[in-house]
């Protein structure tokens, strides 16, 4: 029964006769857990924040300190903190007066000691990468047979592309070192932190991944025991947390020579039984699942992983304090309720004691940590997310701060590396910005009429975004414009997508049929986050270019006290407010006769664009208002997507990949972004064959058509017609008189020479439009050039107005075919700072 509050009572007046009544402040402090009364909160204790930051300062520095230096600060931080501490008056002979007086010199022996902890904390785990025949072995590149103990869960690197090919694919596993054995020589008991990386394209085709299969080395558990012959190499970056590079070549099984722990057998079956439950939902939600419940994101592809990073909700990708939030807050109640009377929440209506919910809540901790792995980004998602929701459920968000401070200390001493970690940073201070400025916010647009749940989770997702903004800006070099609408909008389905994931992943091991139904009706909310985050990355505005460096988010930083400051004034002026939204929605938007009037781009009348991709090649022709016909996609979907977003192209008739270089096609997921692609036009070559299957399995998946590019052929879509001149179509193979087709009667036939690789096959294309003639070469060498010069179509090729030169200017030109061509104006696509820029010579 909720209690009635009573009249006012004066402090100094007797209540029913019966003596002096405590203030209500005393009063309430001295309230049990569970009576009806919530307690009232003093001022905020702040005396651990600084350890906690010198601690987090030194052990960031220290961690590549020589161990002679770190010695120095040890002693000289505990000699000076003792003797600080020494000087402080006996406790018992304190009065208030002088134990405030005291605080001075407490806290500053308390600074030293966290400082000098820190210290010691990150030498010794400095000189762990230091010591041990592993690093020497390292500096000599030594082939060694090695027995190591796995830490992390393989993960696959992402395709990147280098030049005009596809940087092969690797499985990457965090390990120990336990036992190293020189060719020719003695096995050596150690045990040195290593990156292990396996070449798995060097596996037959049945096993590799990329959609031809999956290596046996991803299937690998935490804590299994290998070994592998192997070549060591040093770290790649000064600073790394490992002490050598393992490169091993995937010819096979693995040899295991140590079953995985009991713990972490038990959350393999629960993450694969979690993977099975999701096999048969849409793309999206059966990508994304896995990710938002245990932090799997082996199946997000790099095109939604982009939109995710354009909206800033990678956060929702990886295991974080939020998904321990919602899990405690479904055990615990709603906020503020936990040490009521009225308390909800499954412990209470199980009838589960507080203790018991505390006792309860701990082994939760410990399952999430270890189904979600007991690495260094899981625990300090459980601490952050521990902290954060006790200062919920308490309703005592000042007397939080200690316990943050105390979380980040305990944590920067067990595992220094944090300190470095910018995952770890971002966590720290989102938390401390829900701790801090989000109260404060709440308050203040509740205090103008914006509805209580509204306000707090606006003022959640601002203070947020505002101070961990500038570390994004640091990682990515881009400012989201839309990253708290997106929250918002996204916030109201992570808490159903992580509790339906769980409770699949709970139940699949015993009862897949239910574990599928559950994931069935978690995709829901999954499937709407995935929504937004392509929803938000579609749009033309949705993020700023910014400078990637700590200056750059210093810049920001104050950029965005200077719009906090301003928002403050116009939240009492309602149409300020409205005219500031409306400009930054158009901002965000960018309507195209808008966007052209402000900067004069496309202008009026535009026929060719060729679009600034970096090494590659990416080019669009008018074909109408919204439309475009593509020629190559470039290297990079992100790129070539802001080319046609910025043009306003939403409907591409055919895309035209003049040959499967990488350069030209890797780029094709952010043409087919959003777009209506009517069909795909490639060569007839198809080489190399994993960027040609590349092309395949994503107009497959679109269910766009694909055919192949051949001399003769002819087409016109609106104003813009183009004629296809190169390559020829492919001769029989014992037709030795066969004649091309369109050979004038009386002209001896050319027989096509054979393809020499991909370049020669390009697809080339004189185009014509609003009586322009543009000759498109593709990456055509010179023996190409020379037969395209004597070709049927050779006389048409004379006098052109615009020539896309052939393979990005490369020096290696056919002068007879330039002299026929005769442009006006020659256009050539290479990027800045190209390793092979001295070869363009054109």
């Amino acid at each position: 029964m909720r209690s009635l509050p009573g009249p006012p009572v004066r402090q100094d007046e007797p209540a029913s006769g019966l003596g002096p009544t405590r203030s209500p402040v005393h009063a309430s402090s001295g309230t049990r857990l569970g009576t009806a009364r919530p307690r009232q909160e003093g001022p905020t204790d702040l005396r651990l924040v600084p350890p906690a930051l010198a601690a987090w300062a030194t052990a960031a520095l220290v961690l590549d300190a020589h161990p002679a230096w770190a010695f120095g600060l040890v002693t000289g931080c505990l000699v000076i903190g003792c003797l600080v501490a020494v000087g402080l008056p006996p406790s018992a002979r304190r009065t208030r007066r002088a134990r405030v007086a005291s605080w001075p010199r407490a806290s500053a022996a308390a600074l030293l000691l966290c400082v000098a902890a820190a210290a010691a904390s990150a030498g010794l785990h400095g000189a762990d990468l230091r010591r041990g025949p592993v690093p020497g072995l390292a500096r000599e590149y030594a082939t060694v047979t090695a027995e190591v103990e796995l830490s992390s869960d393989p993960r696959l690197t992402r395709p990147k592309v280098r030049g005009d090919h596809v940087a092969p694919t690797a499985v990457l596993i965090d390990a120990d070192v336990l036992r190293v054995q020189e060719a020719g020589g003695t096995a050596v008991t150690t045990r040195a932190p290593v990156l292990v990386i396996v070449d798995v394209d060097a596996a037959p085709p049945g096993r590799v991944t990329g959609g031809r299969g999956r290596s046996p080395w991803l299937g690998l558990l935490p804590s299994t025991r290998l070994r592998v012959s192997a070549r060591l190499a040093p770290a790649m970056t000064s600073g790394d947390r490992v002490a050598a590079v393992l490169r091993v070549r995937d010819q096979g099984e693995p040899e295991v020579v140590g079953e995985p722990s009991g713990p972490q057998r038990l959350a393999g079956r629960l993450r694969s039984g979690l993977r099975e439950a999701t096999d048969g939902l849409p793309a999206d939600p059966r990508a994304l699942l896995p990710g938002l419940v245990v932090g799997d994101t082996s199946r997000i592809t790099p095109e939604l992983e982009e939109a995710f990073k354009e909206t800033d909700l990678t956060h929702t990708l990886a295991v974080s304090g939020a998904n321990f939030t919602i899990l405690l807050a479904l055990l615990l109640g709603p906020p503020g309720l936990a040490q009521h009377v009225e308390r909800r929440g499954l412990a209470p209506r199980l009838g589960i004691s507080l203790r018991g919910t505390a006792v309860l809540g701990g082994v939760l901790s410990l399952g999430f940590v270890i189904v979600c792995r007991p690495d260094p980004s899981v625990v300090r998602a459980a601490a952050c997310g521990a902290v954060a929701l006790l200062a919920l459920a308490t309703g005592r968000r000042r007397s939080m701060i200690p316990a943050l401070a105390t979380a980040v200390l305990l944590l920067v001493l067990y595992d220094p590396w944090l300190a470095r970690s910018y995952g770890f940073l971002l966590s720290v201070v989102a938390t401390g910005a829900l701790l801090t400025l989000a109260p404060r916010w709440s308050a203040g647009l509740r205090r103008r009429g914006v509805p209580p749940r509204l306000a707090e989770a606006l003022g959640a997702a601002a203070a947020a975004q505002a101070l961990c903004a500038p570390i994004v800006a640091v990682l990515s070099a881009r400012v989201s414009l839309v990253a708290v609408p997106c929250n918002l909008l996204a916030e109201f389905a992570i808490a159903p997508a992580t509790v339906l994931g769980f409770a699949a992943l709970a139940t699949a091991p015993v009862a897949m049929p239910v574990a599928e139904a559950l994931a069935w009706c978690a995709h829901w909310p999954a499937g709407w986050i995935a929504r937004i985050a392509r929803a938000g990355a579609a749009l033309p505005g949705g993020g700023v270019d910014w400078p990637g460096s700590w200056a750059g988010a210093a810049l920001l930083l104050a950029a965005t006290l200077v719009v906090v400051l301003v928002g403050r004034r116009l939240l009492g002026h309602p149409w300020w407010c409205a005219a500031c939204g409306l400009l930054l929605a158009l901002a965000v938007v960018q309507p195209p006769p808008l966007t052209r009037a402000v900067t004069g781009w496309p202008p009026p009348g535009w026929r060719l664009v060729m679009c600034d991709v970096g090494q590659g090649d990416a080019m669009v022709l008018a074909a109408g208002e919204g439309t475009g016909v593509v020629v190559d996609a470039g290297p990079d979907p992100q790129l070539v997507d802001r080319c046609l977003r910025s043009l306003g192209i939403s409907r591409i008739p055919l895309v035209v990949l003049t040959h499967f270089h990488a350069d030209h096609v890797a780029g094709l997921p952010g043409v087919l972004r959003g777009r209506a692609v009517g069909a795909i036009e490639t060569t007839g070559f198809e080489e190399p064959a994993d960027q040609a299957a590349f092309v395949r399995r994503l107009a497959a998946a679109r269910r766009i058509p694909v055919t192949r590019a051949a001399a003769g052929e002819q087409r016109r879509t609106g104003e813009l017609s183009w004629q296809v001149v190169w390559p020829p179509p492919s001769p029989p193979p014992d037709s030795p008189s066969w004649t091309p087709p369109g050979t004038p009667p009386g002209v001896l036939p050319v027989r096509p020479p054979a393809p020499e690789g991909p370049n020669d096959a390009s697809v080339a294309m004189l185009v014509r439009t609003a009586g322009l003639r543009l000759l498109l070469l593709g990456d055509l060498e010179p023996p190409a050039q020379r037969a395209l010069a004597r070709s049927p179509a050779a006389e048409a090729l004379e006098g052109v107005d615009v020539l896309k030169v052939a393979h990005h200017g490369s020096a290696y030109q056919d002068p007879g075919l330039i002299r026929r061509a005769a442009p006006r104006l020659g256009l050539i696509s290479c990027g800045e700072d190209n390793p092979k820029g001295r070869d363009f010579q054109f």
